[in-house]
């Protein structure tokens, strides 16, 4: 796994303590799923804005921007960044249209 993504569950962990006055992330867990959820609405949002206007930079960073958004969601549901990479890596070698006709949901 990334080192940086290690890092960042890392911290992100961390902020569970910290006080929401004191930090982005934890006034983020402070307003609870929803809070979470609305801002990775946004990040989504501007990231196919970023894409439809082309500009590489753009779209790299508003997709660190999801990235992010959705480790904090990861981490405030009590998972973690593997989690989502032994799924891909549980995919890998699937069509997706095998993937998606094996989903149970």
């Amino acid at each position: 796994m990334s080192e940086v993504l290690i890092k960042l569950a890392e911290v992100l962990e961390q902020r569970k303590q910290a006080d929401p006055d004191s930090s982005y992330v934890a006034k983020l867990y402070d307003g609870g799923l929803d809070a979470i959820l609305k801002k990775i609405g946004e990040e989504a949002t501007e990231t196919v804005m970023a894409a439809k206007d082309g500009k590489a930079d753009k779209i790299i960073y508003e997709t660190a921007d999801l990235w992010f958004h959705t480790m904090v969601l990861l981490a405030q549901q009590g998972l973690r960044p593997e989690d989502v990479l032994n799924e891909l890596d549980r995919r890998f070698g699937l069509s997706g249209l095998e993937e998606k006709a094996a989903r149970k949901d």
